[in-house]
């Protein structure tokens, strides 16, 4: 748990983004109710963590899995958010299966990073030559 000492946040600039985003552009949004809005953050992370790790701990687990999330989620009656993020979270284990297939094929290929970036760039040069000779 984080100690009293300690000052944990959340960025300002992204929580203010992620509001004007929300918000109809005809409305305003103070300052404080920002860093309300900043705290109540703070606190349901905590809480969901918490609970997030003690659905870990029942499983005999010291990590906790996108599951255990899932879980707490649904331990805090958040159930209407638990298909959506399950949707996500598959989409995302997607996504780093194609990219460790990716670097997994750079690392078979046994050139250097810098040989790779070479290769490409002089690709990325013939491109250019082809597309300004077509104009």
């Amino acid at each position: 748990m984080i100690g009293e000492g300690e000052d944990v946040t959340l960025p300002k600039a992204t929580v203010q983004k992620i509001i004007s985003e929300i918000l109809d552009p005809d409305f305003t949004f103070g300052k404080e109710a920002r860093d309300m809005i900043i705290k109540s953050g703070i606190e349901f992370l905590m809480i969901l963590s918490s609970i997030s790790s003690e659905m870990a701990e029942s499983d005999s687990k010291k990590t906790i899995a996108p599951e255990h999330v899932l879980k707490a989620l649904e331990a805090l009656e958040y159930d209407e958010f638990v298909p959506i993020l399950s949707k996500i979270l598959v989409e995302f284990k997607g996504s780093m299966k194609v990219k460790e297939r990716k670097d997994s094929k750079f690392k078979k290929s046994g050139l250097s990073e810098e040989e790779l970036l070479r290769q490409q760039e002089e690709l990325f040069r013939k491109s250019r030559s082809k597309l300004n000779n077509t104009k």
